[in-house]
C-alpha cells in the first residue's frame, strides 16, 4: 500500500482479498463434502447423503461470517496511520 492511497481503496483490497479467499475454501469444502457424503450415509439409517439445502445454507453462513471478519479487520487497518505502520 502507497502513502497516497484512499481509506475505501484499502477496504476494498483487504475485503476483496478475504472474499477470494473464503470463495476458494467455500468451494474446495464444498466438492470435499460432496466426495465423502456416502460415508455417513452408509453409517447411519435413512440419512440423506446430498442435501442441498445443508450445502447452501452452511456456505452462506460461512461466507457472511468471512466477509464480516474480514470488513471488521480491514476497518482496523484503514484507521492505522501510514507512519505508524511504516514504523512497524
Amino acid at each position: 500500500m502507497g502513502l497516497g492511497t484512499h481509506r475505501s481503496r484499502v477496504l476494498r483490497l483487504v475485503v476483496g482479498r478475504g472474499l477470494k479467499l473464503t470463495l476458494i475454501g467455500v468451494a474446495i469444502g464444498n466438492a470435499a463434502a460432496l466426495g465423502l457424503t456416502h460415508f455417513p450415509a452408509s453409517l447411519l439409517y435413512e440419512v440423506k447423503p446430498k442435501v442441498q439445502v445443508t450445502f447452501i445454507a452452511v456456505s452462506l453462513i460461512l461466507t457472511t461470517v468471512a466477509l464480516l471478519a474480514s470488513y471488521i479487520l480491514s476497518r482496523r487497518a484503514t484507521k492505522v496511520g501510514p507512519i505508524v505502520a511504516l514504523r512497524y
